[in-house]
């Protein structure tokens, strides 16, 4: 099999990085700035000398390979005899299966499997990340359009896409649900009977034809609810000064990575599979996977190979499953990529949201009460939807002070596309809203937008709605001042003695403008996520780490099963067994299932987490090392017994810099090895009732500053700047961390003003699935990104560290909005923005 090189492709090989590539910290040329508390990290455990350590900008292993083209992406690997696969899809969003003719796919030449769901293997044949409600093929209805009914083996892949087309699906199309209101209504079709995943407890009602309801989940088309309540909303509105209320719609956003779903499953001589994929979860992947097959988890052999991009969407299986079942029925190796069309019915979008809020003050402008509604629809299966509620309800009031609050989040049923896992999670959804109310209220008090903020602004040991104490710097007012202190972008930027530069207004080179109807707007908004999972989940890590000499000279390897999607985990882990072993060699493994879970990569926990596990296991190889080194050299030296000893520049010293061996002869011909699983603190369910409890480990906050141009008469929007502010605790790799807040801004970015799936809301088909009809921002979209880095260390998190990704993506959308309404005048309470909602012709 050939897979190309690359770090984390799924060759046999492995990734080695030196120290030769560090570089000082910092980010791009004047768009960064670090600052924070002097002194030891939080956590460090040895101060290191080793070059290439913790808080260096080292550089990226697979970054070079990336960008000459070279890196070895899934969809690159090829076997000299595997097949091709491809997946026949619904036409209809909402039908039964009527019946299924594959003959006539079967007798196309080069053919060599069709699958349906009577032709698989076992009695397990539905999958889910929480609730296994998705069929692997469809069986007797559809309920998505695009829903995967059949499944082609061929020797080629234009072979298999004809034979797919050659399978007849007779449907008899039923009626379909898009909203609340349909999924609600008495009567109405229920997207999943006899549900099974309901909370255990007596009925308190009955839905449709009698179907048990639990009390907080009031109808079988709702996949779950989560009310947060704490002191008494309705008491404090009566108090308030000033009351805001608005009705908010958050569009459909797709992770829109630009590597496609891939994957090639071998079929191995013991009966079992080895499966390279790109994804975000290998043991959730193969925990799904292997009853399906009829397989124990050992035989289901699973590498991560090259991902280009995740954001979420490869949270949820895609072709894992179908290229497997194919691979083990033809004995042959199948490879299944997805081209774009198929990629967007392929993996789960993030919820679109409907949002009620009411927001009260006092005269003096401090927050009274917030009341809200937020109905996430989840489509036609529950994949990462009760999750996504969860967040959306605790951190649903945003990083404010608020005693008297009452939310209520559900997600539903429909039969649109599956939404789930995407960057930001279900508080991206509520923080457009809160951030839409903050505003109204300001201006009904007659503040500063920035000031009622600070002012209200929860800080360390403030309570969440969840009753929940925060604990760590919570430094929401500080991220604001900075933010606006920041120096405005010049106006009118596009005159010039020449005239006018049409690429810097709205429209570019579309020449729709010289200026004429051109306003400008700056808006603020701020955020806050959590790190890692939540609500009691068992949230760990594993790490495998083994010192050894190689070519004379200690060097450290690093195994876990960590999916490395593009966030430079494996330039971080490299970081941290430098800082821990003192050695510049470290060799990072390919990840796969050989090594115990390490979690998904996913809600800015992998740095925490798999972070946390490998400054776990380093430790305590240096302790085995120490104690070699005591038994071997002990008696030369006191300080064996009596000093603190550290690991630094390939040699055992003092913590006084006095130099007692060198790691080569302590270790000798040994290798020091330890595999160990390594958790955050433990947290807790809400209560299903009131949603009280400590639900998050950690909370992550940014602020952004937008400033756009808006012609007013075409309703055109260019975004001249984006500055955010953030607290990351600590910045392991700075010039990572930058990149990780700019990437995020520009995700919120397009969901403010281009990014959307439209869904038919007659047929619940989708209309654009196409990088054509569906747009991203591009680089000439991209405006200034300044980045104000605070580090301010959580001591509760490895080296004082706090989760990166997540933040910039929820402030970024709002204050883009905010901006666009400071520049119009309009009140815009969808997002995304388009020109027909400037112009007043929607």
């Amino acid at each position: 099999m050939t897979t190309g090189t690359g770090a984390g492709t799924c060759r046999t090989g492995t990734a080695t990085t030196g120290a030769a590539g560090a570089s000082g910290p910092g980010g791009a040329a004047g768009t960064a700035r670090t600052t924070g508390t002097a002194g030891t990290p939080a956590g460090l455990t040895q101060h290191s000398g080793t070059r290439g350590g913790i808080g260096e900008s080292t550089l990226r292993p697979d970054g070079t390979l990336k960008v000459t083209g070279e890196f070895a992406y899934s969809s690159d690997m090829w076997h000299e005899d595997m097949l091709w696969g491809h997946i026949l899809r619904s036409t209809t969003a909402h039908a039964e299966i009527v019946s299924i003719d594959t003959s006539a796919a079967l007798a196309q030449p080069g053919v060599y499997a069709v699958m349906t769901y009577d032709d698989l293997p076992t009695d397990v044949r539905h999958y889910g990340l929480e609730i296994q409600d998705t069929p692997v093929l469809a069986h007797g209805r559809v309920r998505h359009h695009g829903e995967p009914v059949a499944i082609v083996a061929a020797d080629h892949p234009e072979t298999a896409r004809r034979a797919a087309a050659k399978i007849v699906v007779e449907y008899r199309e039923l009626p379909v649900v898009t909203d609340e209101a349909s999924a609600t209504a008495p009567g109405a079709p229920l997207i999943h009977e006899n549900r099974t995943d309901l909370p255990q407890g007596p009925p308190t009602g009955s839905g449709p034809g009698g179907t048990p309801v639990i009390g907080h989940v009031p109808h079988p088309n709702i996949v779950h609810r989560q009310p947060i309540v704490r002191g008494n909303a309705e008491e404090a509105a009566r108090r308030a000064d000033f009351v805001v209320r608005g009705e908010y719609t958050f569009g459909m956003q797709d992770q829109a990575f630009l590597g496609p779903e891939s994957g090639l499953a071998v079929p191995g001589e013991d009966g079992g599979v080895d499966l390279y994929v790109a994804t975000q979860w290998l043991h959730s992947d193969l925990r799904q996977i292997a009853p399906v097959l009829g397989l124990p988890e050992d035989k289901v052999r699973m590498t991560l190979s090259g991902v280009g991009g995740a954001f979420g969407g490869r949270e949820d299986l895609s072709m894992q499953i179908h290229a497997c079942l194919l691979a083990l029925r033809t004995g042959k190796p199948v490879k299944i990529v997805y081209n774009r069309f198929e990629s967007f019915f392929g993996h789960v979008h993030r919820h679109p949201a409907k949002l009620t809020y009411e927001h009260g003050a006092t005269r003096d402008g401090k927050l009274t009460h917030v009341r809200a509604r937020i109905v996430l629809d989840g489509g036609a299966y529950a994949s990462a939807s009760p999750a996504v509620v969860g967040n959306a309800s605790s951190l649903g009031v945003g990083p404010y002070v608020v005693d008297d609050v009452d939310i209520e989040a559900v997600a539903l049923y429909t039969n649109n596309p599956p939404c789930g896992a995407m960057r930001g999670f279900g508080a991206v959804q509520a923080c457009f809203a809160y951030e839409a109310q903050m505003d109204k209220l300001a201006a009904a008090v007659g503040m500063d937008p920035v000031e009622f903020r600070r002012l209200n602004a929860m800080k360390q040991g403030s309570v969440m709605p969840t009753g929940q104490v925060v604990d760590s710097p919570a430094p929401v007012a500080e991220l604001l001042r900075r933010v606006k202190a920041m120096p405005l972008p010049p106006e009118r930027q596009w005159e010039s003695s020449e005239g006018a530069d049409v690429r810097q207004l709205p429209g570019g080179l579309s020449n729709t403008t010289h200026g004429e109807g051109v306003v400008r707007g700056v808006g603020y908004a701020v955020g806050i996520k959590n790190v890692g999972f939540s609500e009691g989940f068992d949230d760990y890590s594993t790490a495998r780490v083994r010192m050894e000499v190689v070519g004379g000279e200690a060097v450290a390897t690093v195994h876990t099963a960590m999916a490395e999607v593009g966030q430079g985990g494996v330039t971080v882990h490299a970081q941290i067994a430098r800082t821990e072993l003192g050695v510049s060699r470290v060799t990072i493994d390919p990840a796969d299932t050989r090594v115990g879970s390490a979690g998904s990569t996913s809600a800015s926990r992998q740095t925490y987490v798999t972070g946390g596990a490998i400054k776990n296991s380093c430790e305590l190889v240096r302790e085995k090392v120490l104690e070699l080194g005591r038994r071997r050299f002990g008696t030369y030296h006191p300080a064996w017994a009596t000093a603190e000893l550290l690991l630094e520049d390939g040699k055992v010293v003092t913590d006084g810099g006095e130099v007692l061996a060198d790691l080569v002869d302590v270790l000798g011909e040994e290798a020091v090895e330890v595999e160990a699983e390594w958790r955050h603190r433990p947290t807790r369910p809400f209560d299903p009732r009131t949603g009280q409890g400590d639900g998050h480990v950690q909370y992550s906050f940014a602020a952004h500053r937008a400033v756009v141009e808006v012609d007013t008469e075409l309703g055109l929007v260019k975004v001249v700047e984006l500055a955010c502010a953030q607290d990351v605790g600590k910045a392991l790799n700075p010039l990572s961390v930058v990149g990780q807040i700019q990437g995020g801004t520009v995700q919120g970015l397009g969901m403010a003003v281009m990014e959307e799936i439209l869904v038919d809301p007659a047929t619940a088909k989708v209309r654009n699935p196409s990088f054509t009809d569906y747009l991203i921002p591009t680089i000439l979209d991209t405006p200034t990104l300044p980045v104000d880095v605070l580090e301010l260390a959580d001591d509760h998190a490895p080296y004082g560290l706090r989760g990166v990704g997540e933040a910039p993506t929820l402030s970024s959308t709002p204050a883009v909005l905010a901006a666009i309404r400071n520049a119009t005048g309009l009140q815009l309470d969808r997002t995304p923005v388009r020109p027909e909602h400037l112009t007043g012709t929607a």
